[in-house]
Formats: C-alpha cells, sequence, structure tokens
C-alpha cells in the first residue's frame, strides 16, 4: 500500500509543470480606417476571414472625385491645345527676312558696280534690321505665352495626381495581411476620413508576452531560443519553440494576473517571445516560459 502511494505521489510530482516565468500570447494588431470621406458602396469581408496585404476588400464612393478628375484632364488638354505653334507664325517674318537679305546682297553688287544708291542699300539694310527685331520681339512673346501654359498644365498635373491618391484611397485595403478580429463597418454606412474600418492580426506569427525579473535576465538575451507552453486548461498543453523578440529597457510592477518563478518579486521586465502559431494559439492564451 505504502508503495502504491509512493508510485501516484512520483508520478503527480513529475507531471508538475515547472516554469521561469508566465503571460499570455498577443499578436500585432492593425486597425485599418478609412481614408476618404463617402459611402461605403462595398465592404466585403467577415470577422475570423483571413485577408492578403494590398487587395481590395471593398470601396468607398468616388463618383465626385472621377468627374473632378475628368474635368481636370479636359481642361489640360485644352490648354496644351492652344500652346503657339512658334514655327509657323514666325515663318512669314523669316522669309520677309530672308528675301530682303537677298535684295540686299544684290543691292550691295550694284552699288560696287555704280548701278545703285547708298540710299537704296541703307533703306533695304534699315529694313532687315526692323523685321528683325519684329522677329526677336514674337519670338520673346510665343516663348513666354508657351511657359505659361505649361506651368498652368504642370499645375493641373499635381491637381490629377492628387485626385488620382484621392481616388486610390477609396479602396479599402489592408496594409498587412492577417486576420480579421473586429468587423466596425458595414455596406451602406457613411465612412469619413479617420473612421475605423475592422481589426486585423497576423495570427500567423504570434508572441508571448511574459514577465522576468532582474536576476533572469542575467541569462537571456535576444535571439535566444527558450520552450514556451501554450495552457488551454486541464489537460491540454503544448510545446512550442520560441525567440527572444525583445526585452523591455524598463522595469515595472508585477501584474496581478502573472506568477513569476519567485513570488516576492515585485519589479520584472516584459519580454517578447516569437511563437510560429500551427493555428491553435489565440490572442489572450496563457503560456509559461521554461528557460
Amino acid at each position: 500500500m505504502v508503495y502504491i502511494c509512493a508510485t501516484i505521489l512520483a508520478v503527480s510530482c513529475g507531471t508538475k509543470t515547472e516554469f521561469d516565468a508566465q503571460g499570455t500570447f498577443e499578436a500585432t494588431e492593425v486597425v485599418v480606417s478609412a481614408e476618404a470621406n463617402g459611402k461605403i458602396l462595398n465592404f466585403d469581408i467577415e470577422e475570423g476571414m483571413t485577408i492578403e496585404a494590398n487587395k481590395t476588400i471593398g470601396t468607398i464612393d468616388s463618383l465626385q472625385l472621377y468627374l473632378q478628375r475628368k474635368q481636370l484632364t479636359a481642361q489640360q488638354s485644352a490648354l496644351l491645345g492652344s500652346r503657339p505653334d512658334i514655327k509657323k507664325q514666325v515663318a512669314s517674318l523669316r522669309e520677309q527676312i530672308a528675301k530682303q537679305k537677298s535684295e540686299l546682297k544684290r543691292v550691295e553688287n550694284m552699288l560696287r558696280d555704280g548701278a545703285a544708291t547708298q540710299k537704296q542699300y541703307d533703306d533695304i539694310n534699315a529694313h532687315v534690321k526692323v523685321l528683325e527685331s519684329q522677329l526677336e520681339a514674337t519670338l520673346s512673346t510665343l516663348d513666354k505665352n508657351t511657359t505659361t501654359i505649361n506651368n498652368n498644365s504642370t499645375a493641373m498635373e499635381a491637381q490629377i495626381a492628387a485626385l488620382n491618391d484621392r481616388i486610390s484611397k477609396c479602396r479599402i485595403t489592408s496594409p498587412v495581411d492577417g486576420t480579421v478580429l473586429v468587423k466596425y463597418a458595414q455596406a451602406g454606412e457613411l465612412a469619413s476620413m479617420g473612421k475605423p474600418l475592422m481589426k486585423i492580426a497576423d495570427l500567423d506569427n504570434i508572441y508571448l508576452r511574459a514577465y522576468f525579473t532582474s536576476d533572469q535576465l542575467a541569462h537571456i538575451k535576444l535571439g535566444d531560443t527558450v520552450k514556451v507552453i501554450a495552457d488551454f486548461g486541464g489537460e491540454e498543453r503544448y510545446d512550442y519553440e520560441g525567440r527572444i523578440a525583445w526585452i523591455s529597457s524598463e522595469s515595472e510592477f508585477t501584474p496581478k494576473t502573472i506568477q513569476t518563478k519567485d513570488s516576492r518579486a515585485n519589479l520584472v521586465y516584459a519580454v517578447k517571445i516569437a511563437v510560429k502559431n500551427d493555428g491553435r494559439l489565440k490572442i489572450g492564451l496563457a503560456g509559461e516560459v521554461v528557460l
């Protein structure tokens, strides 16, 4: 009888779990908010659904923005169409200058032979200079007009780019891969910029936030591998390999819900231990760490 009792006691002591720290599992949570104002046209997600990063899962009405962009695009096209054709507009002046220079050359030859007067030569030469001044002034005016039009077109291009950006923000997307934890809005509701639409979390990569005393910190460092035990209650306990991912630089008082190996310790340091989730681990689940 004594032997049986001793055996039972040995078994029960062997199954008693010893741990160095305790905590709860958590994940990186992201609250996705609306980036535009308008009616939510569709929002096809459900809580618990897994979604991909940058994939459209809903849209906000962007009709007014689309019409503004269409109007600006038409105005820009008309503006660019009004740019002067400098080559054509000065072609006549260049032709006149060429003719007068040719005439000036002819009169110069005649003057050399005594068949023309100096006055004829001077008059033609003066006319050439007047035409060249007109050409220079015309080119300056046309260049300024073209520059002004180009600058206005560039400003419109920036406005169109801003509208394109606002239209793109009418697409509801998630910045990361994850699982929908909470859905805050429904199709048909009015969204305003900054209004929370959903909360998602990456449940594939989960963390155990455990608390260690200062004595224990001497034995751990970033990157160390430790044993993590997930406690599902009763006899449901599963072991995982964990990696020290973060160690707090400041101490804090031991949370009331957390036990430490040394129950007399008042000040502890929070440590995040990365664990690869096999699908069983949930946010808020209790866990223990064995160094």
